[in-house]
C-alpha cells in the first residue's frame, strides 16, 4: 500500500489493458441506460416536489457515472452495498426499480424500504443486498465495515468458499465528502485498515456539504491522501467519466476480492442542482461556477463516447428517451394509485414490518 493516493488518470495510461476495455458493447449500453433512467426520474421528482405533490427530494444528478460504474464493477446483487441518499442511479443499477422509487417518493404501501416508515432515498433490498441506511450522517460506515468483517471471518473459519461468486465477498458503501468530517467516517475507516477488510468507501466528493466548500471541510486537497493513515488504500478518479470510475472501481474490487485489503475511492464529481429541495443553492455558489460544471455532465460525456464509437445510434438514444419516459410515467402512476400504508400496525408494539418487494 502506496503512502499517497493513486491518481488513476496517470495509472490508466500506463495500463496495457484497462477493466473497461473488456466490457462489452451490449454491458456499455446497459451502462448508458441506467444513467439515464435515473436523469429522468430524477428530474421528474424535482418537478413532482415543485408541484407540491411530493414532499422532499434528493437528487442524484451529477453523479450517475461512478455510481453506474460501482454497481457493475461488483457482483451485483450479492456482495453487499450499504449506499446513501444520493445512490438512485447505483440502485436502480443493482435492481430497484422506478416503481420503488416513486412509492417511496409518494410514501405508499408497498414502499419496500421500510415500509413508508422512513424518508425516501433511504434506499434498501434484501433482495439484492443493499442494506438498510441509517439517517444519522457517516453511520453507514462502520456498519458496512462491520459487514466486511463478518465476510473475513466466515472466510477464515472456512465457512465460505472464497471463490463462490454466490456469497458476499465484499461490502461496499458510499458518501459525500462532507460526511468524511464525521468520527463514525474515520472509526469505520480506522477498523477496516487494521483488519484488512473486503471493504470499499467511495466517496462522491461534489465540493459542498450542503452550503459549506470542500476548503472549509479539510486541510488536505483529497479525501484520498486521509486513507494512508488507516493503512488504507486511496484512489482519485474523476467521478464524471464512468469508464474511469470502472477502472478505479475494479482495482479496488480486486483487492478486496484477493485478500489485499480495503480501498478509499475519491470520485470527484458535482451536483449541479440544490442539496435538496429545501435548500437555496444561490446562496453559496454562483450560476457561473453550475454551468462550468454542466459543461462536464456525465451522461453527455458517455454518450459521445459511444456514438464515437459507433456504439450508440441516434435511434437507440430516441428509443432509450421514448422507454425511459414510459417507465418514469407509468412509475409516478403506479405510486399516485397506490393506497396509503395502514397506521394502526405502527401503533402495535409487538408488529414486526415486513417488507413486500414490488414486481
Amino acid at each position: 500500500m502506496s503512502d499517497k493516493a493513486l491518481d488513476m488518470t496517470t495509472y490508466r495510461e500506463e495500463m496495457d489493458e484497462r477493466p473497461s476495455d473488456k466490457l462489452s458493447p451490449q454491458t456499455l449500453l446497459e451502462m448508458f441506460w441506467y444513467m439515464l433512467l435515473s436523469r429522468r426520474l430524477d428530474e421528474r421528482s424535482w418537478i413532482l416536489h415543485r408541484q407540491g405533490r411530493i414532499p422532499f427530494h434528493i437528487s442524484g444528478m451529477g453523479h450517475e457515472a461512478c455510481q453506474v460504474a460501482t454497481a457493475f464493477a461488483i457482483n451485483r446483487g450479492i456482495d453487499y452495498v450499504h449506499p446513501y441518499y444520493r445512490d438512485l442511479a447505483m440502485c436502480l443499477a443493482i435492481g430497484i426499480t422506478p416503481r420503488d422509487f416513486m412509492l417511496s417518493l409518494f410514501g405508499k404501501a408497498g414502499e419496500i424500504s421500510s415500509g413508508a416508515r422512513q424518508m425516501p432515498s433511504h434506499f434498501s433490498s434484501r433482495k439484492h443486498n443493499i442494506l438498510s441506511m441509517s439517517s444519522p450522517v457517516a453511520t453507514q460506515v462502520p456498519q458496512a465495515a462491520g459487514l466486511a468483517f463478518a465476510i473475513k471471518y466466515r472466510l477464515k473459519m472456512g465457512l465460505q468458499d472464497p471463490n463462490d461468486t454466490a456469497q458476499p465477498r465484499l461490502a461496499i458503501t458510499s458518501l459525500g465528502e462532507g460526511s468524511t468530517s464525521q468520527g463514525e467516517w474515520h472509526e469505520g475507516m480506522n477498523w477496516a485498515g487494521v483488519h484488512k477488510l473486503p471493504f470499499i468507501c467511495l466517496v462522491e466528493n461534489n465540493i459542498y456539504a450542503i452550503s459549506v466548500p470542500v476548503d472549509q471541510q479539510m486541510a488536505v486537497r483529497n479525501v484520498a491522501d486521509r486513507a494512508a493513515a488507516y493503512g488504507v488504500e486511496g484512489v482519485i478518479v474523476d467521478g464524471n467519466d464512468v469508464l474511469a470510475s470502472y477502472d478505479a472501481m475494479a482495482y479496488a474490487v480486486q483487492r478486496a476480492y484477493s485478500g489485499e485489503g480495503p480501498t478509499l475511492v475519491e470520485a470527484k464529481t458535482y451536483r449541479p442542482v440544490p442539496h435538496s429541495s429545501d435548500d437555496d443553492d444561490r446562496s453559496y455558489r454562483t450560476r457561473e461556477e453550475v454551468e462550468q460544471w454542466k459543461r462536464k455532465d456525465p451522461i453527455q460525456r458517455f454518450q459521445a463516447v459511444l456514438q464515437e464509437r459507433g456504439i450508440l445510434t441516434q435511434e437507440q438514444l430516441d428509443e432509450y428517451e421514448s422507454r425511459a419516459r414510459q417507465m418514469v410515467d407509468e412509475a409516478q402512476k403506479f405510486a399516485e394509485d397506490a393506497p396509503y400504508p395502514e397506521i394502526e400496525p405502527n401503533l402495535d408494539p409487538n408488529s414486526v414490518y415486513a417488507p413486500v418487494e414490488v414486481d
